[in-house]
């Protein structure tokens, strides 16, 4: 089965054609994209191979609905809109990749993946907000998480180049980009993360503010007098990396400011990494423990400086990181020191594998495996689609 991957991220558009050995025989990639760029890019593609038999759709957001890779049909594309109040930087992109997809290839079956799907199991404990009981489960509640798609792929790549069982290794997993999240993995299951109801919870990102006190936000509506519109702009467009140092919030044009001596940026960078650090602590916590430390994502496989002062704010968890591996790494790659309690492991971010996983397991019926890799097309969990309804 040859499956097109579309990766419609909130900037980006990726797409690569897998044969059925997960051989890339194609990929094409915009960095800056319009909703109406999938479609020619696409047929660019398929213009020097062949058709795919499948196409895969990473979806960042599939609400409590769908926690499993599903077929796409039109009742799904409207559960689908109804969750893009919840991601607005990166739900209406998947939609318009699925809409230029159907028009290009209407015969050919499209699979959704979502990023969510890796943390539906995560505990009550973890998962629930501390709000009033009939609003958790009148309005569905909870945190969702988010780069599912990374993190399960990480962490099972990761075990298989360190030799370790999943059933028995802690793990926390780093997926560290433009955005960027933690996930805390234990027997090979994802157990908390520090994305939350949305993709702007957590850590400081390139242009969003990662966590912030809920009442900070309301002073800021009520009193200093700023507009829902504006304030759910700067949120996700206006903060993070870009507002602290003033510049797009890229990671490498940050390092370059502070390096430059601007002293904004070297606080950013600072904030960055000390929030990245009590967030890894965090999911230590939740693994119960830590054996492996992964980094994906651009920021986690191409910045050696990211990874090593991370290892130096968790030495003492036990990550000791050696520094030639670090700044050599290159790929899939482990960097631990020798002696270290902790393996770390960098590794390649693969979503389109992840993702032709998932479709050929809801194409072939197949069961679902616990690392999300290949989840079962079951689609109702409940009734909710977002909170809509």
């Amino acid at each position: 089965m040859r499956v097109l991957v579309v990766n419609a991220g909130s900037s980006s558009l990726k797409v690569s054609l897998l044969d059925h050995d997960d051989r890339v025989l194609g990929s094409e990639q915009v960095d800056q994209w319009s909703d109406t760029d999938a479609s020619g890019v696409v047929a660019g593609l398929l213009g020097r191979h062949p058709e795919p038999d499948a196409v895969g759709h990473r979806v960042v957001h599939g609400g409590t609905r769908y926690t499993r890779p599903v077929l796409v049909d039109d009742e799904v594309i409207d559960g689908l809109s109804a969750l893009v109040d919840l991601a607005p930087l990166h739900q209406p992109r998947a939609l318009a990749g699925i809409a230029a997809l159907h028009t290009l290839l209407p015969g050919v079956p499209a699979v959704a993946c979502f990023d969510t799907a890796f943390h539906a199991h995560i505990p009550p404990p973890a998962a629930l907000y501390a709000l009033p009981r009939e609003w958790n489960e009148r309005l569905g509640l909870r945190r969702f998480g988010f780069h599912g798609l990374s993190h399960a792929y990480a962490v099972r790549r990761a075990a298989q180049i360190t030799g370790q069982s999943l059933a028995t290794t802690r793990v926390v997993s780093a997926h560290l980009g433009a955005g960027a999240s933690l996930a805390a993995v234990r027997a090979g299951v994802g157990v908390d993360t520090t994305m939350g109801f949305t993709p702007l919870a957590g850590l400081v990102m390139a242009t969003r503010s990662g966590d912030v006190d809920p009442g900070l936000v309301l002073w800021l509506l009520r009193d200093a007098g700023v507009g829902l519109p504006v304030l759910a702009d700067v949120l996700e467009h206006r903060s993070g990396l870009a507002g602290l140092s003033g510049t797009s919030g890229d990671l490498r044009e940050v390092r370059a400011a502070a390096q430059a001596g601007q002293p904004d940026a070297a606080t950013a960078l600072a904030v960055y990494a000390h929030r990245l650090a009590r967030e890894a602590a965090a999911m230590t916590v939740a693994a119960g423990g830590l054996d492996l430390l992964v980094l994906t994502g651009g920021v986690g496989e191409h910045d050696p400086g990211v990874r090593a002062g991370l290892a130096d704010h968790l030495e003492h968890l036990g990550v000791r990181i050696d520094p030639t591996a670090n700044d050599q790494a290159d790929g899939d790659a482990e960097i631990t020191a020798g002696g270290a309690r902790v393996r770390t492991v960098v590794v390649t971010a693969r979503e389109d594998l992840q993702i032709a996983a998932g479709v050929r397991e809801v194409l072939a019926g197949g069961a679902a495996s616990s690392s999300g890799a290949g989840q079962r097309p079951e689609q109702h969990v409940d009734q909710r689609g977002g909170h809509q309804q």
